[in-house]
């Protein structure tokens, strides 16, 4: 029986390496069960992603009736502390600590503002909801107590994600670097979709109670989780903020920059790109799950669900690109095809409406997802190429800040333009107002195609490779 156990073991070693994605990032000193510890803080991440953009936002504007506006308004709340993601990357680069910790600290803080925004959640859906002593209160109360909850978790999950995966870095040898945070993505949507499932089949049967059950879960989940996945991770140095430390003179954040930006000639262009076609794929985040409740009339169960189809498609398109790039191929070219293939993935969308079809949506949220992380894998893979290897936090921050940053003014104009048009023209309301939504959104994939076009020549005409051909790229 220990020989079967033992020949079962090895063979799932050797399947695992060759079919997860990003296995192969493993080595002698970081082996795969340590990286995969590590990764659960990505999975408290993708936990908080679900309920913030998918679940959370379907309840207010369909059960609680909250206007598109005001949720939007509140999801898109955490741009105001994306940009200093980029800061956060590079404090976390030159930061000392007596303890000897320079990653660990960022992290901790971070994942104590997103347990304490889930703390405060449950009071602003009680007194959305209007149920038991929260009718006295006005509704004000709980779109201030809401707003303040999600900027909170927002908060935390841009200096978690960023520091951590600088983090991730830091343990991995330079060649193996963009595996492992390919890696770290990847259990991002594992725990995106491992969460919209329980998620879905725990609210079956929804009650606002229940729902605030699901959220104390999440904000004890995220502790749990976090707590494991630093444990022992970090290296203490002591040295480094110990008073006999003789003094060295830090570098600052505008040295950095220019350092960073002046890498690249297209680093700007690469830049507005990530943003415009960020824009593009995240507009509609608010509104797939109530346009499939208004329009097609599925469940909450049903909605949630599709969040683990979105992130299913995105797992897929990590693991095709992760091949593709892993050849030789142009991450410019491949960010470019993605934003080609979420125009027909749109289109899919707006016409589940006139066919009443929710085969439709599912297979359109499927194929955004598929687009989103073709789009998402070669833009990162790109911005990390370009940048220096001191620079990883910095590099992984900057992306992250101009990623979420258009992502936040996109979600909040999505839910105001939708408000808009349907108040304009109530006549042809729900679907009117969402599908306007999804329209502009081909319009701007469509301004990312052309504005990647120079990169995507100046990379052809620069033959040299960053990553050599055995290493697959990032997400």
């Amino acid at each position: 029986m220990n020989r079967v156990s033992t020949s079962l073991m090895r063979s799932w070693a050797r399947a695992g390496t060759r079919f997860l994605p990003f296995a192969d990032a493993a080595t002698e000193d970081l082996p795969l069960a340590r990286l995969l510890r590590l990764s659960l803080f990505q999975v408290s991440v993708g936990m908080a992603l679900v309920l913030l953009v998918g679940t959370l936002n379907r309840v207010m504007i369909v059960e609680l009736n909250v206007p598109a506006w005001i949720v939007g308004f509140m999801v898109s709340l955490p741009i105001i502390f994306a940009p200093f993601r980029a800061l956060i990357g590079f404090q976390s680069d030159v930061h000392t600590s007596r303890l000897g910790w320079k990653r660990v600290p960022f992290i901790w803080k971070g994942t104590m503002l997103q347990f304490g925004g889930f703390a405060m959640m449950p009071m602003a859906l009680l007194v959305l909801s209007g149920g038991g002593n929260a009718a006295q209160w006005s509704p004000w109360v709980g779109w201030v107590g809401g707003g303040v909850a999600f900027l909170l978790v927002g908060a935390g999950m841009h200096m978690i994600q960023t520091v951590g995966l600088a983090l991730a870095c830091d343990l991995a040898a330079p060649e193996q670097q963009p595996r492992v945070v390919g890696l770290m993505y990847v259990m991002l949507l594992m725990g995106m979709i491992v969460s919209a499932l329980i998620f879905g089949t725990l609210l079956v049967d929804f009650t606002p109670a229940l729902l605030i059950s699901v959220i104390q879960g999440a904000a004890v989940a995220t502790m749990f989780f976090n707590l494991i996945a630093l444990w022992k991770q970090e290296a203490r140095r002591p040295s480094r903020g110990g008073e006999d430390a003789p003094p060295e003179r830090a570098p600052t954040f505008r040295d950095a920059w220019h350092s960073f930006s002046a890498g690249e000639p297209g680093a700007v262009r690469r830049l507005v790109s990530v943003g415009v076609g960020t824009m593009a794929f995240s507009m509609e985040d608010i509104l797939l799950e109530p346009y499939g409740g208004k329009v097609l009339h599925l469940t909450v169960a049903s909605t949630t669900k599709l969040t683990a189809t979105f992130a299913l498609g995105g797992l897929l398109g990590f693991g095709l690109a992760s091949r593709v790039l892993s050849r030789g191929a142009d991450p410019y070219g491949l960010a470019r095809r993605g934003a080609m293939m979420g125009v027909p993935a749109f289109l899919l969308v707006i016409l589940a409406a006139p066919f009443d079809s929710a085969l439709l949506f599912a297979l359109g949220t499927l194929a955004i997802g598929f687009a989103a992380g073709l789009f998402a894998h070669g833009t990162l893979t790109a911005t990390m190429n370009s940048a220096p290897i001191a620079q990883r936090g910095l590099a992984l921050g900057t992306w992250g800040a101009v990623q979420a940053s258009a992502a936040g003014v996109a979600i909040a104009f999505g839910g105001a333009m939708h408000d808009v048009i349907n108040g304009a023209v109530p006549q042809y309301a729900p679907a009117f107002g969402y599908t306007s939504v999804y329209s502009l959104e081909v319009v701007l994939l469509v301004a990312t195609i052309v504005a990647m076009s120079p990169l995507l020549r100046r990379s052809k005409a620069a033959p040299e490779v960053t990553l050599s051909a055995s290493a697959p790229a990032l997400p």
